[in-house]
């Protein structure tokens, strides 16, 4: 029987680079007079487009001019980017999820560019598993919670949604991929603060990904044509 298509959110599912990138966006937003902290990001914001987050922050203490907030921006990125090349680690057991699910096909679908992606996979040596499988945000030009981001990662690869499973830790990303008709899994690590949304399966650490994905692959069953979705 085919396998199903497993897309992987990156940030905070297979490394942990939310910490580090929480405060360097509160570093930035605070340098433009936009009051931001790192529980900001990790509480009500984790895994939502940074140009969302500043628009909800000058909805509420004022506009930033466009040129003070793409410089900012800049700076902002190529701070992170050092430090996710010497600091960041994976997400405990996601190595050892990947290793045992290797035979399955797979691409990771992020909110971030292509080049924070494959920073963070290239640093913690988790991109042997992926190659040039990276959807982003800014390459298909839509972003998590919308459904799009996952439909276009999954036409691109061939499957029907209905063939895919979709892990993710953020609520932004399994709201999406559960709009797009996928099976989701969603890694809950705060399980005191989120909710796992209906019709998604909760999990509460890496190690336990491997057992409930073979579960799920008895009933995704990919048919043997390749889908295409319309306008693709």
């Amino acid at each position: 029987m085919p396998l199903p298509l497993l897309l992987f959110d990156c940030d905070g599912t297979l490394v942990d680079s939310e910490p580090l990138l929480a405060e360097e966006m509160s570093i930035g937003l605070n340098s433009v007079g936009l009051p931001f902290s790192p529980s900001d990001y990790l509480g009500e914001f984790r895994g939502s487009r940074f140009r969302n987050i500043v628009a909800r922050l000058q909805a509420s203490h004022g506009e930033v001019g466009i040129d003070q907030l793409n410089s900012m921006e800049t700076t902002m990125r190529a701070n992170l980017t050092k430090r996710l090349a010497q600091e960041l680690t994976t997400i405990p057991g996601a190595k050892e999820a990947l290793q045992q699910l290797s035979a399955y096909p797979s691409a990771v679908v992020s909110n971030g560019p292509e080049a924070k992606i494959r920073t963070a996979l290239q640093a913690t040596g988790l991109d042997s598993y992926f190659a040039e499988r990276l959807f982003s945000g800014y390459t298909a030009n839509c972003w998590k919670p919308e459904p799009c981001l996952h439909l276009y990662a999954a036409s691109i690869m061939g499957f029907n949604p209905a063939h895919c499973i979709a892990i993710d830790d953020a609520l932004v990303g399994v709201r999406a991929a559960l709009e797009a008709g996928m099976k989701v899994i969603h890694l809950n690590r705060f399980p005191d603060a989120e909710t796992t949304p209906e019709n998604a399966i909760m999990i509460s650490n890496m190690f336990q990904l491997p057992a409930v994905v073979r579960q799920l692959s008895q009933e995704v069953s990919p048919s043997t044509e390749p889908y295409y979705s319309e306008g693709k």
